[in-house]
């Protein structure tokens, strides 16, 4: 089963590089991809914490991009250890650095998942822009020979879920949050003679 998982990635990666590649789509995608590095996510969720207004999307965003980061990038990686498409066939040029760490899932592709699901659900306007971005992020790990298909696919499902459970536990954890705070409140007692 597995083997013919790969087959079929191989097939459309291949596709890929022998239908789809241009200049043009080499220099957009190999910075393009960048946008959705590790330390770009963080600067993202950093800007919305920084704006008050923006402050529980950022709070949301952080907290879904750690679950992400626990379960997707230092628990199922590690786990499956699926080697990299262009590990396996390293004469294709690659238009960006090779990474180190394992294929399954994309943790681009997730991350960037988890931030358009929260995004959308509070703010259903930033659909029109956030989806696009995502879907151009999912397929430029692919473009780059970097991802499989199905590991962006995996990256998709994963970010998804994680996504809508973070909007589901939040009003849970909003509600602890303001009786933790309630039982701070200091009340004197009136003393009785």
């Amino acid at each position: 089963m597995f083997s013919a998982i790969q087959s079929i990635d191989f097939y459309i990666l291949d596709f890929l590089q022998t239908m789809a590649r241009s200049g043009f789509w080499d220099k957009f995608f190999s910075f393009y991809t960048s946008l959705g590095d590790p330390f770009m996510f963080v600067c993202y969720a950093a800007m919305l914490v920084a704006i008050k207004k923006t402050r529980k999307d950022g709070i949301m965003v952080s907290c879904g991009m750690l679950t992400g980061l626990l379960l997707g990038e230092l628990l199922i990686k590690n786990l499956v250890q699926r080697a990299r498409p262009c590990w396996i066939k390293p004469e294709v040029l690659l238009l960006v650095k090779t990474p180190k760490d394992y294929s399954f899932p994309s943790g681009h592709t997730m991350t960037m998942t988890i931030l358009t699901v929260i995004l959308v659900h509070n703010h259903p306007k930033l659909g029109f822009g956030l989806i696009p971005a995502a879907l151009l992020l999912a397929y430029s790990r692919m473009y780059l020979y970097l991802h499989f298909p199905s590991d962006v696919l995996a990256g998709i499902i994963l970010g998804l879920a994680i996504g809508f459970l973070t909007i589901k536990l939040t009003p849970t954890v909003e509600k602890k949050i303001e009786l933790r705070k309630e039982k701070r409140k200091f009340v004197p007692s009136e003393k009785q003679d």
